[in-house]
């Protein structure tokens, strides 16, 4: 057979798929949107990979209900905790990406690269950003068993005690590496104390066995209230409502100390664009709501709202900032 007889069958091929390829391209337009715009049809599973009681625990059930009743559809909360985060975050990795199963996360989403050698998924790559909901900073609180009433009697003190005193927390957590940063720009001597979650820690300090800890406000809010535990500085630039008694770590004499936490929900890579567009608008929407936000403050978050875009550069941009502060705090990823 001749090149020209080649080209005139490849040709007149080329000629019959096209209108085929091109009904197929408006069919699978049609069914991305036909898909947004039926969902959700089911249940939804919220994962959040830490133990209740924490930030994003908290958050998340303060989320689900007003996010259930804008779309119309049962959310159910997961704790699946385990492997500093890992277990549950990378359940939700896996998952079908169809919408119906997705990650509550905080900072531990962004820490994984700098504390953990190797991860099960990638943080970025495996997940599609919908977006944040709250953030908030971290409370200085030790034991009333610690005779320090600020940052600066804490140093004095334990610089005069080397080993005696010890850190709590949360393993992989943004306390951990806090705690890890607050040690190395002090210089003090304290022994180390990890638990799978941060609140974990916080039954010890009653009990006197751990004697510093970096909590959320809605952790320990309470107990510092009712002078169970004793607040010595806050991480955010400035100081807390709920404790304006309490200077920030600035204040303090170490401003690269100020930090703060996010909360935020994803999904599964290759969700289809049109599902991520109606769970930001509708996650917003119950974020905007003078309930949430009342419901917020009570435990010491923030509202924050932002677009699928927003959220992906912010994790993006955490991923480096913490590679950076493990790195200057001399932690190694294990």
């Amino acid at each position: 057979m001749t090149t020209s007889m080649w080209k005139h069958i490849r040709d007149a091929l080329a000629a019959m798929a096209t209108p085929t390829l091109a009904a197929a391209g408006v069919s699978l337009i049609a069914i991305v949107a036909s898909s947004a715009q039926t969902y959700p049809s089911k249940l939804i599973k919220v994962i959040v990979p830490l133990a209740a009681g924490g930030a994003p625990d908290v958050i998340a059930r303060l989320t689900a209900p007003p996010l259930s009743s804008r779309l119309g559809q049962t959310i159910i909360v997961e704790n699946r905790a385990g492997g500093g985060s890992a277990i549950g975050t990378k359940a939700v990795a896996t998952a079908a990406p169809d919408g119906y199963t997705l990650l509550f996360a905080g900072l531990n989403h962004t820490l994984g690269p700098a504390l953990t050698k190797s991860l099960d998924y990638d943080p970025v790559r495996d997940f599609a950003p919908i977006g944040t909901v709250a953030s908030g900073s971290w409370i200085l609180v030790v034991a009333p068993s610690v005779p320090a009433r600020s940052v600066k009697e804490l140093i004095g003190y334990a610089k005069a005690n080397p080993g005696k005193l010890n850190l709590g927390y949360g393993v992989n957590a943004g306390p951990h590496l806090v705690g890890e940063m607050f040690l190395l720009a002090t210089g003090i001597d304290v022994a180390r104390i990890s638990y799978r979650s941060a609140t974990l820690a916080v039954p010890d300090m009653l009990g006197g066995r751990v004697h510093m800890n970096f909590a959320t406000t809605s952790n320990v809010l309470q107990l510092i209230q009712e002078g169970k535990l004793r607040a010595l500085a806050v991480t955010s630039e400035v100081r807390s409502p709920d404790l304006p008694d309490v200077p920030t770590m600035i204040e303090s004499g170490l401003p690269h100390l100020t930090r703060s936490f996010w909360t935020g929900l994803l999904a599964p890579a290759g969700t289809p664009a049109g599902v991520i567009q109606k769970l930001n608008a509708e996650i917003n929407a119950s974020v905007r709501s003078p309930e949430m936000r009342a419901s917020m403050a009570t435990r010491g978050f923030e509202p924050m709202i932002g677009s699928p875009q927003q959220f992906s550069e912010l994790i993006i941009d955490e991923i480096e900032l913490w590679k950076a502060a493990a790195k200057s705090a001399g932690i190694v990823p294990e």
